[in-house]
């Protein structure tokens, strides 16, 4: 699947574990898509819980109903640790959406992910480039390279500003988190354009590291991620899944504002006539609508579509 293809996912839920009845769960939680963690559901993570989560996660995938959502994504352990083919063995499937690939560095390790996950294809009978690689940027040198890694293969279709509170990224960069996220502000959008200028369609953030029952603090991160250009994030709770969605999805008049852009534009494009007049003139450059404008509501027409809102 080329990244040109890849459909807005408002929710990337992780799975609290590698239990069964905990990705059972994730999965039948209404998510967007889910991942099965196989670098590290938990610490310690000894070489036998490995082998193990490996069995569970081909259990769930070989018997995992056929949905068009959620998508199933796998993380894996990153290519420098000599371990993600077998990890790959244990997910590769018509059913597997594709890979998150932590600890990334460089785009070196994209062409190696790429090429494994070629020769899986291959081996298996897939079809050749159907499995979407997602870099989690968590490294300095992977926040500095983020648009060469995005162009690094046809194959990574999502990527955006990983956050955490504490963990990788924190260790990477040296900031304090805050709930209001102003140091994370400068990472995210840089991600954000940088996946953008690579053709990605649908950026995607990190995790919102406030508390779960803080729901004021999560409605207001999740507003600024959206406002900046963002169509969804990562979350590592079922119960997010609701307030995410609510502000990852384009509303009623958003969707009608939109459709009267069109509908005027194709009139006028139809009868030769303008200017193409809409609404209240105080309304500046909304008023007179402009082929941008225009291109802006068809653009944002096709984002509802693919939720299944127009």
């Amino acid at each position: 699947m080329a990244k040109h293809d890849a459909k807005p996912l408002r929710t990337v839920l992780f799975c609290a574990d590698t239990e069964p009845a905990e990705i059972d769960a994730a999965y039948n939680c209404g998510a967007d898509s889910i991942v099965i963690d196989l670098e590290e559901p938990k610490t310690p993570f000894p070489p036998g819980a490995q082998a193990r989560a490996r069995a569970v996660v081909r259990s769930f995938i070989d018997a995992a109903p056929a949905r068009d959502r959620p998508l199933i994504f796998v993380r894996v352990q990153p290519p420098s640790s000599g371990q993600t083919l077998r990890d790959l063995r244990a997910a590769m499937s018509d059913r597997l959406a594709g890979i998150l690939v932590p600890k990334i560095q460089s785009p070196a390790d994209i062409h190696a992910a790429d090429a494994l996950l070629t020769n899986m294809e291959v081996d298996l009978g897939l079809p050749a480039g159907r499995t979407m690689i997602y870099p989690i940027l968590e490294t300095a040198q992977a926040l500095r390279l983020a648009y060469d890694i995005a162009m690094a293969s046809p194959r990574v279709s999502y990527m955006g500003g990983a956050i955490s509170r504490f963990g990788d990224i924190h260790q990477a960069v040296g900031y304090r988190w805050t709930a209001q996220g102003r140091e994370t502000l400068f990472l995210r959008s840089k991600v954000l354009l940088d996946a953008r200028a690579a053709g990605i369609r649908y950026p995607i953030s990190g995790m919102w590291g406030g508390d779960l029952d803080d729901e004021k603090g999560l409605r207001a991160w999740c507003k600024e991620l959206r406002e900046l250009g963002y169509y969804g994030m990562m979350i590592g709770n079922p119960r997010l899944v609701p307030i995410v969605h609510e502000y990852f999805t384009p509303t009623a008049s958003e969707i009608a504002y939109w459709k009267d852009l069109d509908r005027l534009a194709a009139a006028a494009e139809n009868s030769g006539g303008g200017p193409i007049i809409y609404g209240d003139p105080n309304r500046g450059e909304g008023h007179r609508v402009h082929i941008a404008h225009v291109g802006s509501a068809r653009k944002n027409l096709i984002w509802a579509r693919e939720l299944g809102l127009a």
